[in-house]
């Protein structure tokens, strides 16, 4: 077949979504703030209610502008059908609350993100959810846990903020064996770096919020998969009401259209700056898959194509160390936000795992001298430069 049937990620990037022609032939995807699509017949309205002719309702359910921004995701991800939402929680709570019924069973991993883990903590067992949470690198663990029998396995991967790697083929292929649907959450690889779907997983989700649209000014999420589950999951979502807004929709498919320039960029300066914080003698700790000397480096460089823009280090000293050395980075946010454009830092405490206690954050294996650094797409020399200025004031 020919490079154009198979178009590259960056093409899709740009151009996935937006092949038909716009309102007015406008090249861009305009803004759809309409609440309500109206039609001239009752027999046509019914027929785009009931789904037999291309259309739309009420803003809740769809919208030309927000479908446009699910179809560039699904190409990218390579799935049957998405759905987004209006944050990237709302798209993991949707999509496990859709999936999950009382009585049922959910396996996975201790250090999930934050806000899911409170989801798996507090609010599926007063539900009467059962949940599994293993050790995070163990597959074995996991592997037996979900051999228990489940109907849902969630696995986060890399994870956020200590980016450990799972193995996606190894536990869907367990997940399958018992008849358990597998849920990926690809925000910190995104499409670029890695598909879940291509390697067992039943759904693959975003936060879009992050290095999807890349730029920190609009919040969003998505899910992918076979159409059947994607329709049970959007039926969820225009029931309670999750919707993505037009305006955010836009600035994520604009934030789009350089995906690949930007995590190609973001993975070579993340790789670098790992290499140089692994060498310095006031950093104790450094957590990056794409380091040859971590653990899951071969299981990483067989699953993605690229190790991600985001990494972590802890510093000597403890967390008073972290408290002298954020305010010195002349190039970085200190901000609960990572995958944008500019460089951003936090401490799980302020942002990842901000929901989190002290106590539960050490039960994940996070440190509270850890740093996480979101790389931007800034010169890597000046980054590096940063970096070294901070830890000699």
């Amino acid at each position: 077949m020919s490079q154009s049937e198979h178009p590259s990620f960056s093409t899709l990037s740009v151009w996935a979504g937006e092949e038909s022609s716009s309102w007015q032939r406008a090249t861009q995807v305009p803004v759809v703030h309409s609440v309500s699509f109206g039609y001239e017949d009752i027999e046509t309205w019914q027929e785009v209610a009931l789904g037999q002719q291309t259309g739309h309702i009420y803003g809740r359910n769809t919208n030309p502008t927000v479908a446009v921004f699910e179809e560039k995701v699904r190409q990218l991800e390579g799935a049957e059908a998405a759905t987004s939402f209006a944050t990237g929680m709302a798209a993991i709570s949707n999509t496990l609350f859709t999936l999950l019924s009382p009585g049922n069973r959910v396996v996975s991993v201790k250090d999930t993100y934050g806000g899911t883990n409170k989801i798996f903590l507090e609010f599926l067992p007063r539900f009467q959810i059962e949940v599994g949470l293993c050790d995070t690198t163990d597959f074995g663990a996991i592997e037996m846990a979900i051999a228990q029998g489940c109907q849902v396995v969630y696995l986060e991967t890399p994870t956020n903020p200590t980016l450990k790697v799972l193995d996606i083929a190894r536990l869907a292929q367990a997940a399958h064996r018992v008849g358990a649907l597998v849920v990926v959450d690809n925000t910190i690889a995104t499409p670029i770096n890695q598909n879940p779907l291509a390697l067992g997983a039943d759904l693959v989700l975003h936060s879009a919020t992050k290095f999807l649209g890349g730029h920190a000014d609009a919040l969003g999420g998505v899910v992918c998969g076979p159409k059947q589950l994607i329709e049970r999951i959007y039926h969820y979502r225009e029931i309670t009401g999750a919707t993505l807004d037009p305006m955010a929709a836009y600035l994520l498919l604009r934030g789009m259209k350089t995906l690949q320039l930007r995590i190609r960029q973001q993975n070579e300066s993340a790789l670098r700056i790992a290499r140089y914080l692994q060498a310095h003698p006031k950093v104790s700790q450094v957590f990056y898959p794409g380091l040859e000397t971590n653990e899951q480096y071969e299981l990483a460089r067989e699953q993605m194509r690229g190790f991600g823009g985001m990494l972590s280090f802890a510093l000597q000293g403890g967390f008073e160390a972290v408290r002298a050395f954020l305010p010195r980075l002349r190039y970085a946010h200190r901000a609960a936000n990572l995958g944008a454009v500019e460089t951003i830092v936090g401490v799980p405490a302020t942002t990842s795992h901000v929901e989190s206690t002290q106590q539960e954050r050490e039960a994940m294996g996070i440190p509270e001298s850890l740093i996480r650094y979101s790389v931007g797409i800034e010169d890597t020399d000046d980054l590096i430069a940063d970096l070294e200025q901070a830890f000699t004031e």
